[in-house]
Protein backbone atom coordinates (compact mmCIF):
# COMPACT_ATOMS: atom_id res chain seq x y z
CA UNK A 1 0.00 0.00 0.00
CA UNK A 2 1.28 3.42 -0.91
CA UNK A 3 1.29 6.24 1.63
CA UNK A 4 1.61 9.84 0.42
CA UNK A 5 3.82 11.92 2.70
CA UNK A 6 2.49 15.49 2.64
CA UNK A 7 3.72 18.78 4.09
CA UNK A 8 1.65 19.15 7.27
CA UNK A 9 -0.06 22.31 8.49
CA UNK A 10 2.22 23.38 11.34
CA UNK A 11 0.24 26.51 12.18
CA UNK A 12 1.70 29.95 12.99
CA UNK A 13 0.51 31.19 9.59
CA UNK A 14 3.00 28.98 7.72
CA UNK A 15 1.65 28.27 4.24
CA UNK A 16 4.67 26.65 2.58
CA UNK A 17 8.07 25.14 3.18
CA UNK A 18 11.33 24.68 1.32
CA UNK A 19 12.89 21.24 0.99
CA UNK A 20 16.45 21.61 2.29
CA UNK A 21 17.63 18.01 2.02
CA UNK A 22 16.44 14.43 2.21
CA UNK A 23 17.97 12.47 5.05
CA UNK A 24 17.34 9.10 3.36
CA UNK A 25 17.57 7.98 -0.25
CA UNK A 26 14.87 6.47 -2.45
CA UNK A 27 14.56 2.75 -1.89
CA UNK A 28 15.65 2.98 1.74
CA UNK A 29 13.66 1.11 4.42
CA UNK A 30 12.28 3.48 7.05
CA UNK A 31 10.57 2.94 10.35
CA UNK A 32 7.88 5.03 11.98
CA UNK A 33 9.44 8.19 13.50
CA UNK A 34 12.63 7.90 11.44
CA UNK A 35 13.64 11.39 10.27
CA UNK A 36 13.12 11.69 6.52
CA UNK A 37 13.53 15.26 5.34
CA UNK A 38 14.70 18.67 6.53
CA UNK A 39 12.22 21.46 5.75
CA UNK A 40 12.64 25.21 6.16
CA UNK A 41 9.73 27.58 6.68
CA UNK A 42 9.83 31.33 7.15
CA UNK A 43 9.69 30.61 10.89
CA UNK A 44 12.12 27.76 11.50
CA UNK A 45 13.86 24.64 10.22
CA UNK A 46 12.41 21.27 11.12
CA UNK A 47 13.10 17.59 10.45
CA UNK A 48 10.00 15.64 9.46
CA UNK A 49 9.64 12.05 10.71
CA UNK A 50 8.02 9.17 8.90
CA UNK A 51 4.47 8.51 10.11
CA UNK A 52 4.61 4.88 8.89
CA UNK A 53 6.97 1.94 8.49
CA UNK A 54 7.90 0.95 4.97
CA UNK A 55 10.22 1.85 2.09
CA UNK A 56 10.75 5.37 0.74
CA UNK A 57 9.61 4.49 -2.76
CA UNK A 58 9.70 7.90 -4.45
CA UNK A 59 10.88 11.41 -3.61
CA UNK A 60 8.51 13.92 -5.22
CA UNK A 61 9.69 17.28 -3.83
CA UNK A 62 13.35 17.92 -4.57
CA UNK A 63 15.85 19.97 -2.52
CA UNK A 64 15.40 23.68 -3.16
CA UNK A 65 11.75 23.26 -4.11
CA UNK A 66 9.16 25.35 -2.22
CA UNK A 67 5.93 23.43 -1.66
CA UNK A 68 2.60 24.53 -0.16
CA UNK A 69 1.02 22.91 2.88
CA UNK A 70 -0.71 19.67 1.86
CA UNK A 71 1.57 19.02 -1.14
CA UNK A 72 2.95 15.50 -1.61
CA UNK A 73 6.62 15.30 -0.63
CA UNK A 74 7.24 11.59 -1.16
CA UNK A 75 5.60 8.20 -1.49
CA UNK A 76 6.23 5.47 1.08
CA UNK A 77 5.47 1.86 0.26
CA UNK A 78 3.99 0.59 3.50
CA UNK A 79 5.26 -2.89 4.39
CA UNK A 80 5.12 -5.26 7.35
CA UNK A 81 7.82 -4.48 9.88
CA UNK A 82 9.33 -7.96 9.61
CA UNK A 83 10.03 -7.44 5.91
CA UNK A 84 12.42 -4.59 6.65
CA UNK A 85 15.18 -6.51 8.36
CA UNK A 86 17.24 -7.15 5.23
CA UNK A 87 19.44 -4.46 3.65
CA UNK A 88 17.49 -2.06 1.46
CA UNK A 89 17.76 -1.86 -2.37
CA UNK A 90 20.34 0.40 -3.94
CA UNK A 91 19.66 4.05 -4.56
CA UNK A 92 19.16 5.42 -8.07
CA UNK A 93 22.16 6.27 -10.17
CA UNK A 94 24.17 3.15 -9.33
CA UNK A 95 24.60 0.56 -6.60
CA UNK A 96 26.04 3.04 -4.09
CA UNK A 97 23.98 3.91 -1.02
CA UNK A 98 24.21 7.63 -0.26
CA UNK A 99 21.73 10.35 0.65
CA UNK A 100 21.21 13.23 -1.82
CA UNK A 101 23.33 15.64 0.23
CA UNK A 102 26.30 13.26 0.03
CA UNK A 103 25.77 12.77 -3.72
CA UNK A 104 25.78 16.57 -4.22
CA UNK A 105 28.96 16.87 -2.17
CA UNK A 106 30.61 14.17 -4.28
CA UNK A 107 29.62 16.00 -7.48
CA UNK A 108 30.94 19.29 -6.10
CA UNK A 109 34.26 17.70 -5.11
CA UNK A 110 34.57 15.59 -8.26
CA UNK A 111 34.55 12.31 -6.34
CA UNK A 112 33.40 9.07 -7.98
CA UNK A 113 31.04 7.53 -5.43
CA UNK A 114 31.44 4.05 -6.87
CA UNK A 115 35.10 4.15 -5.84
CA UNK A 116 34.38 5.18 -2.24
CA UNK A 117 34.07 2.63 0.56
CA UNK A 118 31.09 3.55 2.71
CA UNK A 119 31.43 3.42 6.48
CA UNK A 120 27.78 4.17 7.28
CA UNK A 121 24.97 1.72 8.02
CA UNK A 122 24.62 -0.99 5.37
CA UNK A 123 27.75 0.39 3.67
CA UNK A 124 26.18 3.80 3.07
CA UNK A 125 28.66 6.48 1.97
CA UNK A 126 28.85 9.39 4.42
CA UNK A 127 30.01 12.99 3.98
CA UNK A 128 33.18 12.12 5.89
CA UNK A 129 33.87 9.27 3.44
CA UNK A 130 33.55 11.65 0.49
CA UNK A 131 35.76 14.33 2.04
CA UNK A 132 38.38 11.73 2.94
CA UNK A 133 38.39 10.50 -0.65
CA UNK A 134 38.59 14.04 -2.01
CA UNK A 135 41.67 14.68 0.13
CA UNK A 136 43.45 11.61 -1.20
CA UNK A 137 46.21 11.82 -3.89
CA UNK A 138 43.76 10.36 -6.42
CA UNK A 139 41.93 13.70 -6.46
CA UNK A 140 44.38 16.57 -6.84
CA UNK A 141 43.05 20.03 -5.99
CA UNK A 142 41.36 21.68 -8.97
CA UNK A 143 42.65 25.01 -10.26
CA UNK A 144 40.98 28.06 -8.64
CA UNK A 145 37.73 29.04 -10.36
CA UNK A 146 36.85 32.54 -11.44
CA UNK A 147 33.53 32.42 -9.60
CA UNK A 148 31.50 30.32 -7.22
CA UNK A 149 27.79 29.59 -7.57
CA UNK A 150 25.89 28.88 -4.35
CA UNK A 151 22.26 27.69 -4.39
CA UNK A 152 20.00 30.52 -3.23
CA UNK A 153 17.83 28.64 -0.77
CA UNK A 154 17.40 27.77 2.87
CA UNK A 155 17.45 30.46 5.55
CA UNK A 156 19.06 32.94 3.17
CA UNK A 157 16.19 32.76 0.70
CA UNK A 158 13.54 32.86 3.43
CA UNK A 159 15.17 35.93 4.99
CA UNK A 160 15.38 37.55 1.56
CA UNK A 161 11.66 37.03 0.98
CA UNK A 162 10.86 38.75 4.28
CA UNK A 163 13.18 41.65 3.40
CA UNK A 164 11.51 42.11 0.03
CA UNK A 165 8.06 41.98 1.63
CA UNK A 166 9.10 44.58 4.20
CA UNK A 167 10.68 47.02 1.76
CA UNK A 168 7.94 46.66 -0.84
CA UNK A 169 5.00 47.14 1.53
CA UNK A 170 6.29 49.42 4.29
CA UNK A 171 7.33 53.06 3.70
CA UNK A 172 10.53 53.05 5.74
CA UNK A 173 11.80 56.20 7.44
CA UNK A 174 15.13 56.46 9.27
CA UNK A 175 16.20 58.31 12.42
CA UNK A 176 19.80 58.27 13.66
CA UNK A 177 21.04 59.56 17.01
CA UNK A 178 23.81 58.83 19.49
CA UNK A 179 23.98 57.89 23.15
CA UNK A 180 26.66 58.16 25.79
CA UNK A 181 27.26 54.55 26.85
CA UNK A 182 30.04 55.25 29.35
CA UNK A 183 27.80 54.62 32.34
CA UNK A 184 26.25 51.56 30.65
CA UNK A 185 29.67 49.96 30.20
CA UNK A 186 30.54 50.62 33.83
CA UNK A 187 27.31 49.01 35.02
CA UNK A 188 27.80 46.06 32.66
CA UNK A 189 31.31 45.56 34.06
CA UNK A 190 29.99 45.69 37.63
CA UNK A 191 27.38 43.05 36.80
CA UNK A 192 29.78 40.62 35.16
CA UNK A 193 30.61 39.05 38.53
CA UNK A 194 26.89 38.65 39.25
CA UNK A 195 26.42 37.04 35.86
CA UNK A 196 29.36 34.70 36.44
CA UNK A 197 27.76 33.47 39.67
CA UNK A 198 24.51 32.89 37.78
CA UNK A 199 26.33 31.11 34.97
CA UNK A 200 25.46 33.66 32.27
CA UNK A 201 27.46 36.22 30.30
CA UNK A 202 26.27 39.81 30.71
CA UNK A 203 26.39 41.82 27.47
CA UNK A 204 24.97 45.26 26.71
CA UNK A 205 21.97 43.78 24.87
CA UNK A 206 19.82 43.09 27.97
CA UNK A 207 20.25 46.71 29.03
CA UNK A 208 19.22 47.91 25.56
CA UNK A 209 16.13 45.66 25.62
CA UNK A 210 15.18 46.99 29.04
CA UNK A 211 15.59 50.57 27.84
CA UNK A 212 13.44 49.85 24.77
CA UNK A 213 10.63 48.32 26.82
CA UNK A 214 10.57 51.32 29.17
CA UNK A 215 10.30 53.68 26.19
CA UNK A 216 7.61 51.54 24.54
CA UNK A 217 5.42 51.86 27.61
CA UNK A 218 5.43 55.64 27.10
CA UNK A 219 5.07 55.49 23.32
CA UNK A 220 2.54 52.74 22.46
CA UNK A 221 2.50 53.79 18.79
CA UNK A 222 5.94 52.18 18.48
CA UNK A 223 4.66 48.83 19.79
CA UNK A 224 2.07 48.34 17.07
CA UNK A 225 1.26 46.85 13.68
CA UNK A 226 -1.14 47.62 10.84
CA UNK A 227 -3.99 45.25 10.00
CA UNK A 228 -4.62 46.42 6.44
CA UNK A 229 -7.39 43.91 5.80
CA UNK A 230 -9.50 45.38 8.60
CA UNK A 231 -8.19 48.92 8.35
CA UNK A 232 -7.01 48.94 11.96
CA UNK A 233 -3.88 49.90 13.87
CA UNK A 234 -3.17 47.20 16.44
CA UNK A 235 -1.38 48.47 19.54
CA UNK A 236 0.16 45.62 21.53
CA UNK A 237 -0.21 45.47 25.31
CA UNK A 238 2.67 43.02 25.66
CA UNK A 239 6.39 43.53 25.15
CA UNK A 240 7.78 40.59 23.20
CA UNK A 241 11.08 41.82 21.82
CA UNK A 242 12.65 40.23 18.75
CA UNK A 243 16.45 39.96 18.83
CA UNK A 244 18.14 39.56 15.46
CA UNK A 245 20.75 36.77 15.41
CA UNK A 246 23.38 36.85 12.69
CA UNK A 247 24.02 33.44 11.11
CA UNK A 248 26.15 32.36 8.18
CA UNK A 249 23.18 31.03 6.23
CA UNK A 250 20.66 33.76 7.06
CA UNK A 251 19.19 36.00 9.73
CA UNK A 252 16.72 34.73 12.32
CA UNK A 253 14.81 36.72 14.96
CA UNK A 254 14.01 34.78 18.14
CA UNK A 255 11.63 36.44 20.59
CA UNK A 256 12.13 37.48 24.21
CA UNK A 257 8.69 36.90 25.73
CA UNK A 258 7.45 39.37 28.37
CA UNK A 259 10.74 41.24 28.27
CA UNK A 260 9.38 43.94 30.55
CA UNK A 261 8.95 41.46 33.39
CA UNK A 262 12.53 40.14 33.36
CA UNK A 263 15.66 41.27 35.19
CA UNK A 264 18.95 41.94 33.41
CA UNK A 265 20.25 38.50 34.40
CA UNK A 266 17.02 36.83 33.24
CA UNK A 267 17.16 38.68 29.93
CA UNK A 268 20.82 37.74 29.46
CA UNK A 269 20.07 34.08 30.15
CA UNK A 270 17.14 34.04 27.72
CA UNK A 271 19.13 35.82 24.99
CA UNK A 272 21.92 33.28 25.44
CA UNK A 273 19.48 30.36 25.23
CA UNK A 274 17.71 31.68 22.15
CA UNK A 275 20.97 32.53 20.36
CA UNK A 276 22.47 29.10 20.99
CA UNK A 277 19.34 27.30 19.81
CA UNK A 278 19.07 29.58 16.77
CA UNK A 279 22.62 28.75 15.71
CA UNK A 280 22.02 25.03 16.26
CA UNK A 281 18.76 25.17 14.27
CA UNK A 282 16.68 23.80 17.14
CA UNK A 283 14.42 26.76 17.89
CA UNK A 284 10.71 25.87 17.86
CA UNK A 285 8.26 28.03 15.93
CA UNK A 286 6.92 29.44 19.19
CA UNK A 287 10.27 31.21 19.76
CA UNK A 288 10.38 32.70 16.26
CA UNK A 289 7.05 34.47 15.90
CA UNK A 290 4.89 37.08 17.56
CA UNK A 291 7.45 39.77 18.37
CA UNK A 292 6.08 43.30 18.85
CA UNK A 293 9.34 45.25 18.35
CA UNK A 294 12.81 44.19 17.20
CA UNK A 295 16.34 45.13 18.24
CA UNK A 296 19.37 44.38 16.08
CA UNK A 297 22.74 44.79 17.78
CA UNK A 298 25.66 44.60 15.37
CA UNK A 299 28.16 46.64 17.34
CA UNK A 300 30.37 43.64 18.02
CA UNK A 301 30.89 43.34 14.26
CA UNK A 302 31.38 47.03 13.50
CA UNK A 303 29.86 49.76 11.38
CA UNK A 304 29.11 53.40 12.21
CA UNK A 305 25.35 53.03 11.73
CA UNK A 306 22.91 51.15 9.51
CA UNK A 307 19.43 51.35 8.04
CA UNK A 308 17.73 48.24 9.50
CA UNK A 309 14.87 46.62 7.61
CA UNK A 310 11.64 46.47 9.63
CA UNK A 311 10.59 43.02 10.81
CA UNK A 312 7.13 42.69 9.22
CA UNK A 313 4.51 43.53 10.52
CA UNK A 314 6.07 45.61 13.31
CA UNK A 315 6.11 49.41 13.43
CA UNK A 316 9.85 49.82 13.96
CA UNK A 317 13.27 48.27 14.53
CA UNK A 318 16.16 49.69 16.54
CA UNK A 319 19.77 49.16 15.50
CA UNK A 320 22.58 49.50 18.06
CA UNK A 321 26.11 49.87 16.73
CA UNK A 322 29.71 49.78 17.89
CA UNK A 323 30.69 51.71 21.00
CA UNK A 324 33.63 54.02 20.34
CA UNK A 325 35.58 56.11 22.87
CA UNK A 326 35.96 59.60 21.47
CA UNK A 327 36.24 63.18 22.69
CA UNK A 328 32.97 64.99 23.43
CA UNK A 329 32.10 68.26 25.14
CA UNK A 330 30.66 68.00 28.66
CA UNK A 331 30.07 71.16 30.71
CA UNK A 332 32.36 73.14 28.46
CA UNK A 333 35.21 70.65 28.64
CA UNK A 334 36.45 68.07 26.14
CA UNK A 335 36.37 64.66 27.81
CA UNK A 336 36.64 61.06 26.58
CA UNK A 337 33.30 59.22 26.52
CA UNK A 338 32.08 55.89 25.14
CA UNK A 339 29.59 56.85 22.43
CA UNK A 340 27.24 54.66 20.40
CA UNK A 341 25.06 55.38 17.38
CA UNK A 342 21.48 54.13 17.32
CA UNK A 343 19.34 53.94 14.18
CA UNK A 344 15.57 53.61 14.20
CA UNK A 345 13.71 52.46 11.08
CA UNK A 346 9.98 53.07 11.40
CA UNK A 347 6.80 52.56 9.40
CA UNK A 348 5.79 56.07 8.35
CA UNK A 349 2.17 54.94 8.00
CA UNK A 350 1.99 54.30 11.74
CA UNK A 351 4.61 56.60 13.20
CA UNK A 352 5.47 60.21 12.39
CA UNK A 353 8.86 61.82 12.87
CA UNK A 354 7.94 63.52 16.13
CA UNK A 355 6.80 60.30 17.81
CA UNK A 356 9.87 58.43 16.56
CA UNK A 357 12.19 61.16 17.87
CA UNK A 358 10.55 61.30 21.29
CA UNK A 359 10.77 57.51 21.51
CA UNK A 360 14.47 57.61 20.59
CA UNK A 361 15.07 60.36 23.14
CA UNK A 362 13.57 58.18 25.84
CA UNK A 363 15.63 55.14 24.80
CA UNK A 364 18.80 57.25 24.94
CA UNK A 365 17.82 58.72 28.29
CA UNK A 366 17.34 55.19 29.66
CA UNK A 367 20.72 54.07 28.31
CA UNK A 368 22.54 57.06 29.77
CA UNK A 369 20.88 56.99 33.20
CA UNK A 370 20.98 53.27 33.87
CA UNK A 371 21.97 52.24 37.40
CA UNK A 372 22.22 49.12 39.55
CA UNK A 373 19.31 50.19 41.77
Amino acid sequence: MEFELRLPDIGEGVAEGEIVRWLVAEGTPVKEDDLLVEILTDKAAMEMPSPVTGVLAKIVAQPGQVVPVGEVLAVIEVAPADSLGAPGPSSPGGDVLAVPAVRRLARDLGVDLSAVSGTGPQGRVTEEDVRRAAASPAYPSPPPAAEERIPFRGKRRMAARKMVLSKSTIPHALLVDEADATNLLSIREAMREIGAKEGVKITILPFIVQAVVTALRTHPAMNASLDEARGEIVRKKRYDIGVAVDMEDGLVVPVLRDAGEKTIVELAREIERLSERARSGTLPLSDLSGSTFTVTSIGSIGGLFSYPVINVPEAAILGIHKIVRRPVVREGKIVPRDMVYASLSFDHRLVDGGTATRFMNDVIQQIESISLS
